[in-house]
């Protein structure tokens, strides 16, 4: 008996073990828990970078306007402001790991040649020279255009950039696609017959023309400058980690702000910014606080987009942007009390459909994506 006793306890010693050391099912982590943790992940991502560009845009945009009205006069100080706020970026590198994970970075070997490295200090330097150059302009369509027509007018970059996408970027178009660009350029081009009464101060009808001019030139531009920065991460950098999307957003600062300065110093502006600060209707505080928080507004701005170039498409981060677009008329109204006619609100309600319809689109195909990338598992499988 006393055998036996110690067999069975030896037994049942053996089984608890047995137990221990199995993993629980609590802790055993599946394919389909993984892969709902990731898209967790990616919705939260893509969430945040909606936000900064929603977010930045608007703000930018109403400093921008808040310092044309008040006494600013300097069309390369409101452009130098939209690009020279990048410094505040660079503590980002802190937060690149030693070593990208594989799902972040491609199996494809990074620049190292001599060629290479020429080939990506081109492309930095040209698209910073082109940046300065769009900055420019968007700077004489805000002075001379009413804040709220010059949002809406800026929304046909979406047209723009669907264009240079399906040639640069071989961007599909499917019916939802193509009603998206066509509703949201309608909006924009309804402004081009609409006689706007409320023009800013002291802007006559010929520097509205030449404004409105510019203003789409700038929004063409802005369209081709989302579909080269994509084909670069595809193409020319054949990366998509953190460190590639902070270099695309630092680099072609540094350029387009070293064009601006030179362009302030050239054209002798820089004489005139202590007399247009002292002269400032809201005091000399406001003035440096109207610019710090605008050059803010545009770095918000720019992660937003270069995020969602990296992580979904041009055109997508192309669309939110001009979802933006709508919200600010509302906010100019409200604050600088511009006007807001039929023509005005029919062009916005074709921005937000033309928006949700994109929207689906892109919903649907990130659930195809996500299907075949992440299938789920049966526990009986």
């Amino acid at each position: 008996m006393g055998e036996e006793a110690q067999e069975q306890e030896v037994q049942i010693t053996d089984w608890d073990k047995k137990e221990t050391s199995s993993p629980q099912p609590s802790t055993i982590i599946s394919p389909s828990n993984t892969s709902k943790l990731r898209q967790f992940e990616w919705r939260i991502l893509i969430t945040l970078f909606i936000l900064f560009i929603l977010l930045g845009q608007a703000a930018a945009v109403l400093l921008g306007r808040l310092y044309y009205n008040n006494g600013g006069k300097s069309k390369w100080m409101a452009t130098l402001v939209q690009v020279v706020g990048f410094p505040v970026l660079l503590p980002l590198y802190k937060l690149v790991p030693k070593k990208e994970t594989v799902d972040d970075t491609p199996p494809t070997p990074t620049p190292t040649t001599h060629t290479s490295v020429f080939k990506v200090a081109s492309f930095y330097i040209f698209i910073g020279l082109f940046v300065a150059a769009m900055c420019m302009l968007y700077s004489i369509g805000l002075q001379y255009m009413p804040v709220s027509t010059f949002s809406l007018i800026c929304s046909s970059q979406l047209g723009f950039n669907a264009l240079f996408a399906f040639f640069i970027n071989s961007q599909k178009f499917t019916p939802y696609i193509i009603n998206s660009v066509v509703l949201l350029t309608i909006s924009s081009t309804l402004l081009c017959f609409h006689s706007d009464s409320s023009l800013p101060k002291g802007v006559s009808k010929k520097q509205y023309a030449i404004g409105f001019v510019c203003t789409i030139v700038c929004s063409a531009g802005y369209g081709l400058y989302f579909s080269l920065t994509q084909f670069a991460f595809q193409k020319l950098l054949k990366k998509t980690n953190f460190k590639a999307t902070v270099d695309m957003i630092i680099y072609p600062l540094f350029v387009a702000s070293v064009a601006t300065v030179v362009g302030l110093l050239v054209s002798g502006e820089w004489k005139t910014v202590k007399t247009e600060m002292h002269k400032y209707e809201l005091g000399k505080i406001s003035y440096v606080m109207t610019l710090l928080w605008t050059a803010m507004s545009w770095q918000v701005y720019t992660i937003g987009v270069v995020g969602l170039i990296n992580k979904v498409s041009s055109l997508f981060s192309n669309v939110v942007a001009t979802l933006g677009l709508p919200i600010v008329p509302v906010l100019a109204v409200i604050f600088f009390h511009d006007s807001m006619d039929g023509v005005k609100v029919v062009a916005m309600v074709l921005a937000l459909w033309g928006f949700v319809s994109y929207g689906y689109q892109q919903y649907l195909d990130h659930k195809l994506v996500t299907d075949n990338r992440f299938p789920t598992f049966d526990s009986e499988a």
